[in-house]
């Protein structure tokens, strides 16, 4: 590791997603996560929300995949609690209640806090390669004070303080503000 990530990136992407138990390297990966949906309207409170774009979903020589994808990965996932479409988006809630402990630990920006089953199924997700050893990092931190004191050029003993070595989640880009497109069928 010679650099730590400087700008904001998705940390539901990152730290939830796995638990949905999807094996990475899969062809279809939502393009973004959230927490929440306008503060919870309409999903669990425990929730992860995952958007994938419909043109993606709907072309031609993929809308089979896609939905073969969609109904053994996503409706089958024991976590699944419901799905519904925006003008140009499929979204996939799951409910993360389980987690409950740790989905209050990841708002918090506590990481290392995570249970050791949450550890493990990031890690495992993860296994290997330069996101792998971030991701320990985020998770172990004590194990990458050393390395991040000299990347950022700040004591050993400021980190330990601090003590986490990935910033809080901003949960207003956590909290996904889309209007579900309403069947007129059923008004």
């Amino acid at each position: 590791m010679k650099q730590i990530y400087k700008s904001y990136f998705q940390k539901s992407k990152v730290f939830l997603y796995p638990l949905l138990g999807i094996k990475k390297g899969v062809r279809f990966v939502p393009i973004e996560t959230y927490i929440g949906w306008d503060n919870n309207e309409i999903s669990p409170k425990d929730t992860l929300i995952c958007a994938y774009a419909i043109e993606d979903a709907e072309k031609a020589h993929i809308h089979k995949s896609f939905q073969s994808f969609a109904k053994s990965d996503l409706r089958k996932n024991e976590l699944y609690h419901s799905e519904y479409e925006t003008d140009d988006l499929k979204i996939f809630v799951f409910d993360l209640s389980f987690f409950k402990s740790d989905i209050q630990k990841f708002k918090e920006g506590k990481y290392s806090e995570f249970s050791r089953l949450t550890k493990k199924i990031i890690m495992n997700f993860f296994e290997n390669g330069t996101v792998a050893e971030y991701m320990e990092s985020y998770l172990y931190p004590e194990e990458y004070y050393e390395i991040y004191s000299d990347i950022l050029n700040v004591p050993i003993s400021t980190l330990e303080e601090v003590g986490e070595l990935c910033d809080k989640p901003d949960l207003e880009k956590e909290d996904f503000k889309k209007s579900i497109i309403e069947l007129e069928l059923f008004k």
